[in-house]
């Protein structure tokens, strides 16, 4: 397996990841979790692997799919042994401790016919990891996600889109999520490569912001919640 080309010190980059996303492609989980071993020796965090390696490397299997670069078979068992390593690393990251009372609540999910969910899984992790409450849902139809939203209370729901051909109807699921959140202020976040290409978009679909990657994201909703919990605060 190639790794020596990838296991400098320093910050994971582009070129790392460019090397790294066909090796989920071509070895099993076991020896691509042996690789990551060989990152986090050097000092690199787990939060930081999953972020700035795995997500990156996911997309861009997405990328290769959809330039027919790669077939369904191996984008899908590239993306399936990614999985398995987020799931075996994860509990390595360190968890902030709260009260169990003073715990945010966030719903993930990708939307109907989008493949592309791995994004969804690591936002789910570092924001459990970061003392949040999380549920996910992948290949989300529109009523699941409207009876996710009425049934339970959530501080944030964030979606993520991967397929400009979702963005048509995305409007209208943000403002039916608004309409029947149990939360009347909850915070909707958007994700994906559409939204990194155009930040602006979030705006235009009604969403409250969007972050370029999960630990942006973790921040970003905690800035969002203060600001709506100070506004309640102010009208009162």
């Amino acid at each position: 397996m190639p790794s020596a080309e990838i296991g400098t010190d320093g910050p994971i980059d582009s070129v790392e990841v460019g090397i790294f996303a066909p090796l989920v492609m071509q070895v099993d989980a076991d020896r691509l979790l042996a690789h990551i071993e060989t990152i986090l020796d050097r000092g690199v965090s787990v939060e930081t692997v999953m972020v700035d390696l795995l997500a990156p490397a996911a997309r861009l299997l997405g990328e290769y799919w959809d330039d027919d670069r790669c077939d369904f078979v191996d984008a899908t068992m590239g993306l399936w042994r990614l999985q398995e390593v987020v799931h075996e690393i994860a509990g390595r990251m360190p968890s902030i401790r709260t009260d169990p009372g003073d715990r945010h609540r966030a719903l993930f999910a990708s939307l109907q016919g989008d493949h592309h969910s791995f994004g969804t899984i690591v936002l789910d992790e570092v924001f459990r990891h970061g003392g949040w409450l999380t549920d996910r849902i992948n290949d989300a139809e529109t009523p699941v996600l409207l009876d996710a939203a009425t049934a339970d209370w959530f501080d944030m729901i964030g979606l993520t889109i991967s397929c400009d051909c979702h963005i048509a109807g995305l409007a209208s699921i943000i403002a039916a999520l608004r309409r029947v959140s149990r939360n009347p202020r909850v915070c909707i976040m958007v994700g994906g490569a559409i939204f990194n290409a155009d930040p602006d978009l979030a705006t235009k679909v009604g969403a409250d912001g969007t972050a370029s990657d999960a630990k942006l994201a973790l921040k970003l909703a905690g800035d969002l919640l203060r600001e709506s919990a100070w506004g309640t605060t102010a009208c009162n």
